[in-house]
């Protein structure tokens, strides 16, 4: 055992993702070309194979750069709807 099995994973949304919460409504909002959602937190989790600071997938991430602008929406949109389940998915009952 190296430890890890015994660190407690966080419950909820974090303030980073509560942030990054709010920038998705933001960006789907504007008309503008969406950003980045990188917030440079590059650890990819084992629990639900989404980057820990941006909920991209690595596909996601390693592509942003060629998408067009409709692409980089669907993204921020996905983003949303992965910080959403999460917050239901640990409010459940354990």
């Amino acid at each position: 055992m190296c430890g890890s099995e015994l660190t407690p994973k966080l419950q909820g949304l974090t303030p980073a993702d509560l942030r990054l919460q709010a920038q998705t409504k933001r960006v789907l909002q504007s008309n503008d070309a969406p950003p980045s959602p990188c917030i440079s937190i590059c650890r990819m989790s084992d629990d639900t194979t989404y980057c820990e600071g941006c909920w991209r997938t690595l596909d996601e991430i390693g592509g942003w750069g060629q998408r067009v602008t409709d692409d980089k929406r669907a993204v921020w949109q996905l983003i949303g709807e992965r910080l959403a389940a999460h917050a239901v998915a640990s409010a459940l009952p354990k």
